[in-house]
């Protein structure tokens, strides 16, 4: 086991497959600066820099994948996402079905995605719950250094696209990026348990549609992803002392989604809270409430999530993401009613 950040576990992954498979190559803006060890193992056929022009590069990825290249995009955040959204809502994700299967594209989107560290709503976005309702794609979102390496792995053996979401506030790289330029007295409220973690040596893969439960509980289920799998773990605990049992569920995989571990949670607790970083309306929260009526089963269902622009303000931003004083107050309302 070795331990490092979630950013320095994606790294290890994609230098790991890359080694394996001469057919991934990686380019972004910058690129080759900010994989500057991956340039000097695999050289500039492989690393590739881009221009600032996502559409274009999201562009020339996909016609690469369709030619027998599995290219790793990176983005410097999911909201810029935007600029090429033509390429992927309307190529990327669709080429396979348009032609009956007969043309895959095997690529994957690196996007850093969350705030929490004062860079306005249009850098801080999670926007999952926006790609997860697009057929075609898949998409993973990792809590852990071990799962950030797992999900890349199984992401660059996939024949088809995965947006591949990198929490900011659990990157070691992001963190020193985001403490830069002036922010170096600004404190950001990182959870303990998610910035370091162990990762096997041996090279590992974690299965796509697979949720895992990370606490177990009687009283509510906690669904999440990312940095709100450690909000709910740390609220679970407080909870704890209260006499109030929470079972927290981490999804990791939003498509394909894991609807028999949630289903099976919530038929256990008869109580569901959502903790999510995206938008409140029209996305991941809805989507679990669905899930469980589907299923036959009416619990009791709150959520908590960001329901406007994030404010650019730091002490609005931190009242207006899903902390966990707000994932508390929802539990106590749920087990009270």
């Amino acid at each position: 086991m070795s331990e490092m950040s979630l950013g320095q576990a994606v790294d290890r992954a994609i230098e790991d497959a890359m080694a394996r498979d001469d057919s991934i190559v990686l380019i972004g803006e910058d690129a080759p600066l900010l994989r500057a060890p991956l340039l000097a193992r695999f050289g500039a056929d492989r690393i590739l820099a881009a221009p600032i022009s996502e559409s274009a590069f999201f562009g020339a990825a996909a016609g690469a994948a369709m030619a027998g290249l599995r290219p790793v995009v990176e983005l410097y955040m999911v909201d810029f996402i935007a600029v090429a959204f033509d390429a992927v809502l309307n190529h990327i994700a669709k080429l396979e079905g348009f032609s009956g299967g007969k043309w895959k594209v095997p690529l994957v989107i690196r996007a850093p995605s969350g705030g929490g560290y004062g860079d306005g709503g249009q850098h801080g976005q999670s926007l999952w719950g926006t790609l997860a309702s697009i057929p075609g794609l898949t998409v993973v979102v990792a809590s852990t250094p071990a799962d950030a390496y797992g999900l890349m792995t199984t992401a660059l053996g996939h024949d088809g696209p995965v947006v591949f979401m990198e929490p900011k506030l659990l990157s070691e790289d992001w963190l020193e990026f985001l403490g830069s330029g002036g922010r170096d007295t600004v404190s950001f409220d990182v959870p303990a348990e998610g910035a370091v973690g162990p990762v096997p040596d041996s090279p590992h893969s974690t299965p796509f549609g697979k949720a895992i439960v990370r606490r177990e509980g009687a009283d509510v289920t906690i669904v999440s992803v990312a940095v709100g799998v450690h909000r709910a773990l740390e609220a679970a605990a407080r909870l704890h002392s209260s006499g109030v049992s929470c079972e927290v569920i981490d999804l990791r995989s939003l498509r394909p989604l894991d609807v028999e571990t949630i289903v099976e949670s919530v038929t256990k607790t008869g109580r569901l809270l959502v903790v999510d970083e995206d938008y409140r309306e029209f996305g991941l929260a809805g989507e679990m409430a669905a899930v469980c009526l589907e299923a036959g089963l009416s619990p009791r269902y709150a959520r908590v999530c960001v329901e406007d622009t994030l404010p650019y303000a730091r002490h609005l931003e931190d009242a207006a993401l899903p902390n966990v004083d707000r994932i508390v107050e929802s539990v106590n309302m749920l087990v009270d009613t």
